[in-house]
């Protein structure tokens, strides 16, 4: 089934007919399905040629350059879409190959962590319908390679999607799905983000009491990742302190407290433009609107244009929405000049309307 959508998902007929649909009732069997039982019994399989380490590592050094670009430069950059490509004329054809229980469960591993790569790209642009189809499928390869632990990543990453595009119930229930399913296999760091996103999704429904209930327990969970003597899976090594106090930034924004955002941020250190570029600047326009939120328009402003600098050098859809939530929050301002100035500087420069 990966295969065969791998194969279509470049085609031009494929690009053309996709859209920016997205149904998060497509989630519910294949979610159901991995908290039912996260783990296929065997991954050998006889079949072509033999899959060994090295084939292995190429995968892996695929999708840590993905992580990369896409970070720096959004999922529309050609590197971070070329993932597609990796799934199809490298993962599939290992797929059908010979390779042992040990191999086969890595191998169905690094695919489904390419898989949801890919999602990610696309989701970060705006086709949310192939995003959705590359997250299931992502699910389903973890699931053969029973990593428990990277479906609970997959799943959690899907509780973004869903929380994105509306969802915000539907998200607290797949972000605790993923808690509880993965608690006692996953490691802190892991279990962590689950526990994050539940908070921003809790605050996206405007429930104060259980956003700060489920970010305490995000903190604690980092807390013993600290000291915690297990190996750690290389695709959450982005979850420490830092970001999580970044993203308690954008729970308070959205539980409309400018005074906790703002402190919050204090403590988020400062990310290198050159590394995480898109997230600098969605994070310049999150605390830019809790300056807004406070009445401070001039610093609000001042972050806003930061901001804009910034993005313009990414492709990100998801992106561009901050900067329209920013530009909602100078309502009050809307007829000052230099807001006015702003407004039309963001619909020249990211194409973000008013």
């Amino acid at each position: 089934m990966v295969t065969t959508f791998w194969s279509s998902v470049n085609r031009r007929d494929f690009l053309n007919q996709a859209g920016s649909g997205f149904a998060v009732s497509a989630f519910a069997v294949p979610v159901t399905r991995w908290l039912v039982s996260p783990a296929d019994g065997t991954a050998d399989h006889q079949g072509g040629g033999r899959v060994g380490r090295a084939d292995l590592d190429e995968l892996r050094q695929a999708a840590d350059d993905a992580r990369h670009w896409d970070s720096k430069y959004g999922g529309g950059n050609w590197k971070a879409n070329s993932v597609t490509d990796c799934l199809e004329r490298r993962a599939a054809p290992l797929l059908g190959g010979t390779f042992t229980d040990e191999v086969g469960r890595e191998l169905f591993s690094v695919a489904a962590e390419l898989s949801r790569l890919a999602g990610w790209t696309a989701f970060d642009v705006g086709r949310h319908d192939a995003a959705q189809r590359h997250f299931i499928q992502a699910l389903r390869l973890a699931r053969a390679g029973g990593d428990v632990q990277l479906g609970c990543y997959v799943l959690t990453t899907m509780a973004m999607q869903a929380l994105m595009r509306g969802f915000a119930s539907e998200a607290v229930d797949m972000a605790q799905g993923a808690f509880a399913r993965a608690k006692g296999q996953a490691a802190p760091r892991v279990l962590a983000f689950t526990q994050l996103i539940e908070a921003r999704a809790h605050a996206r429904e405007n429930n104060a009491k259980a956003a700060s209930g489920a970010l305490a327990a995000s903190e604690d969970l980092l807390g013993r990742a600290k000291t915690d003597s297990g190996d750690e899976p290389g695709w959450i090594d982005f979850y420490h302190h830092a970001r999580l106090s970044a993203d308690a930034a954008e729970v308070f924004r959205d539980l409309k407290n400018p005074k906790a955002a703002l402190a919050w941020n204090k403590q988020a250190a400062a990310m290198p433009t050159g590394v995480f570029t898109r997230s600098v600047g969605m994070r310049l326009a999150i605390v830019g609107t809790a300056h807004l939120q406070a009445r401070d328009l001039d610093h609000g402003l001042e972050l806003g244009h930061r901001s804009v600098d910034i993005l313009a050098r990414v492709r990100s859809a998801r992106a561009l929405d901050y900067v329209r939530e920013f530009n909602t929050a100078l309502a009050p301002w809307r007829r000052e000049p230099a807001v006015r100035a702003f407004v039309h500087r963001t619909r020249e420069e990211l194409g973000v309307a008013a």
